[in-house]
């Protein structure tokens, strides 16, 4: 991680790859039911433990459990964006282990919490190169993290904040009232999110139809999902935030994004909100909508909200606060009177 004048940041081990995705940004549009320019991540707390090392899966499930801010499968993918789960990787300016801690912040934050011959039990030596040891670290910093951020009020989501802490330092976060403007950071934050869905429970069905029809699975698999404004995302559904803050689930555009991310196999991810979703991907004449195609709705000042058709008429949606995910018709007077986008991804 960079070391923008912070020597209690972290220093990243793994390569950082490009930017995927709109993920950072963070505001709040004040009217209620309208979606948000960046989303909270949320998680989808079921670990896949098939994806992680066998020998670090009982660290990383503990791990998630240590504050509401981190889960199991994000503290997996901010491994593998570290060191590629490499227990013994050292990068260039000299961060280590599987949670490539720095020296000088290890000092402060190392945790003993197991034996060097991987058992459970500490062995009176806080290492980073004991798996262990540093994933309870990682966690233990990222919680600390996490509050610290919250308490600077600067809105939005605390779980990129606090990833972009974990990778600039604090405060940059703080100079910046945000994700700092760092490429590498930017890229990070990004790169972990997105990783998330790989160590997360329940992927999409009909993984050998066409891309439409898994974008299509992707989606249906949610039917009864709470709505949740501001939750969910390419991991699963997610907690929201303001109207949505008691509620684990997905809003009408982070439903969409999970369907294409998945149905592409990570290699397409849309744009967070409705607003940006239309604009995304190859336009598509009404007349020539077929199934796994987004459908916008204006039903505002902007197409304020986005579904996948179905085939027969029908598309899949998270529609408002109270409501679930569920299939409506697009002749409803309500959506049938209103200006529509289709757009095709993949």
């Amino acid at each position: 991680m960079l070391d923008r004048r912070r020597p209690a940041a972290l220093v990243t081990g793994g390569a950082v790859l490009g930017l995927v995705g709109s993920l950072v940004g963070l505001s709040v549009l004040g009217a209620a039911g309208r979606e948000q320019d960046s989303a909270p991540v949320g998680f989808a707390p079921e670990l896949k433990p098939g994806r992680i090392p066998p020998e670090y899966v009982t660290w990383i499930k503990r791990a998630g459990e240590l504050c509401a801010e981190i889960s199991a499968p994000l503290v997996a993918a901010q491994i593998e964006t570290e060191s590629g789960w490499d227990p013994t990787a050292v990068s260039p300016a000299d961060a280590q282990g599987l949670s490539q801690f720095i020296p000088a912040t290890w000092a402060t934050w190392g945790v003993d919490a197991a034996g060097k011959d991987g058992s459970s039990r500490p062995d009176g030596t806080a290492d980073p190169f004991t798996p262990g040891d540093a994933i309870m670290t990682q966690a233990r910093y990222d919680c600390w993290l996490a509050d610290k951020v919250k308490r600077l009020h600067i809105g939005g989501d605390p779980t990129r904040l606090m990833l972009a802490a974990y990778n600039a330092g604090p405060g940059a976060v703080e100079d910046y009232n945000g994700v700092p403007p760092y490429p590498e950071t930017q890229n990070y934050v990004t790169r972990i999110i997105t990783a998330m869905s790989r160590y997360s429970g329940g992927e999409p069905g009909e993984a050998d139809g066409s891309f439409g029809s898994r974008v299509v699975a992707g989606a249906r698999k949610w039917l009864g999902t709470p709505y949740a404004w501001g939750g969910g995302g390419p991991e699963g559904p997610g907690r929201g935030f303001a109207q949505g803050a008691d509620t684990v689930g997905f809003d009408c555009s982070s439903l969409v994004q999970y369907a294409v991310y998945h149905a592409s196999g990570g290699e397409i991810l849309p744009p967070r909100v409705s607003q940006a979703q239309v604009t995304s991907g190859k336009a598509v004449s009404r007349d020539d909508i077929r199934p796994g195609d987004v459908i916008g709705f204006q039903l505002g000042d902007s197409y304020d909200h986005i579904g996948i058709y179905i085939g027969q008429g029908q598309f899949v949606h998270a529609p408002k606060t109270g409501d679930v995910v569920k299939i409506s018709r697009l002749d409803d007077p309500y959506y049938a009177g209103k200006p529509q986008k289709v757009r095709r991804f993949g």
